[in-house]
């Protein structure tokens, strides 16, 4: 199941170079650390304890790209969203806390972002988080079945431009994943948040890596034109 907008002429040169077919199963790779959100989890769960979110809505899981969305609810409003975005999290890390997490909201339906904070913080390559990103899938296959899962691309950004050839790796390779399966699909958000030149626009807060409320007005009509665009695969009960 594939969702794409119009793609970067830059970022399909680079990923052009790379081999993008999603081959075999990669083995899992070890953590590099020990996760550290022990907190933020445990913050969820004692809101859930307040007020549990209901079953069967669009669940937004992921990095602070996700955690930042301080619009979601509003820019979605035909939709139950659950927002869980922790810290500047990798996509290992969302394994970890998979049953934390993902599970318990038994979802309608996954918008997943995590990626690029693996590539900068803890400099694993394309194929290690790939590999993640494949277990990902795995925990979710076993938990919720046919649930069908979003990928946001990694985005483009000022501070980590120099990223954007590993990026481009990465994303080709779930691309090519979500090609082979029908309850994945890709979200390309890269060539909407570059200018002409290929740089990234000037949506970004002064850390030049959190977006704007412009950068997420450039998300919002991509994400939510994926979700309409009727999936095959459905969660089980919903």
């Amino acid at each position: 199941m594939k969702t794409r907008s119009f793609v970067s002429l830059i970022a399909l040169g680079l990923a052009a170079c790379t081999t993008v077919g999603a081959g075999p199963d990669p083995v899992q790779t070890a953590a590099p650390r020990a996760p550290r959100f022990d907190e933020a989890i445990a913050a969820f769960e004692a809101s859930d304890k307040t007020a549990m979110p209901p079953k069967c809505a669009t669940l937004f899981v992921g990095a602070s790209s996700i955690r930042f969305w301080r619009t979601l609810k509003e820019d979605f409003p035909d939709r139950a969203v659950i927002q869980r975005g922790f810290g500047g999290s990798t996509v290992w890390e969302v394994d970890h806390y998979f049953d934390r997490v993902v599970a318990p909201y038994h979802p309608k339906e996954i918008v997943f972002y995590a990626g690029e904070n693996d590539l900068w913080i803890d400099k694993r390559t394309p194929d290690e988080v790939y590999a993640d990103f494949v277990q990902f899938m795995k925990l979710k296959d076993k938990a919720l079945g046919s649930t069908p899962v979003w990928f946001i691309a990694a985005k483009p950004s000022k501070q980590r431009f120099e990223q954007l050839p590993d990026q481009s790796r990465y994303n080709a390779k779930v691309e090519a994943l979500a090609d082979k399966r029908n309850d994945l699909a890709y979200i390309d958000v890269v060539g909407p948040m570059l200018k002409p030149d290929g740089t990234p626009k000037d949506i970004f807060v002064e850390d030049n890596l959190h977006m704007t409320p412009e950068g997420y007005a450039i998300w919002t009509p991509i994400v939510d034109a994926a979700l309409d665009n009727g999936q095959k695969a459905k969660a089980p009960g919903c």
